[in-house]
């Protein structure tokens, strides 16, 4: 992928992309090399470092720990609305 099709997917400019990708460079979470397989020896790899896939899953463990907690909440909520309507409706039976 080069960087101007990752900023079309992203959509940012190509410069940004650029921006960004020498700043990951720059703290070590991504390293460059020449993408030996290509004939165009302009064309690099972006590659992540080791902390670089630490970080990432630092990131991933962090996100999936918020949406856990984002379920629970809509489970108790869904439980506590399923206990009202059962509740409302034995209310409703006692009237008839």
């Amino acid at each position: 992928m080069s960087q101007r099709d990752l900023a079309q997917a992203v959509g940012i400019s190509t410069g940004s992309v650029h921006y960004v990708l020498k700043a990951l460079v720059d703290k070590g979470l991504v390293k460059l090399g020449n993408f030996t397989a290509s004939e165009d020896k302009r064309r690099y790899a972006y590659v992540l470092t080791p902390k670089g896939i630490a970080e990432k899953a630092a990131i991933t463990k962090h996100f999936l720990e918020r949406m856990l907690e984002e379920y629970d909440a809509l489970r108790a909520e869904i439980e506590e609305l399923r206990r009202e309507s059962r509740a409302s409706t034995d209310v409703g039976l006692d009237a008839s």
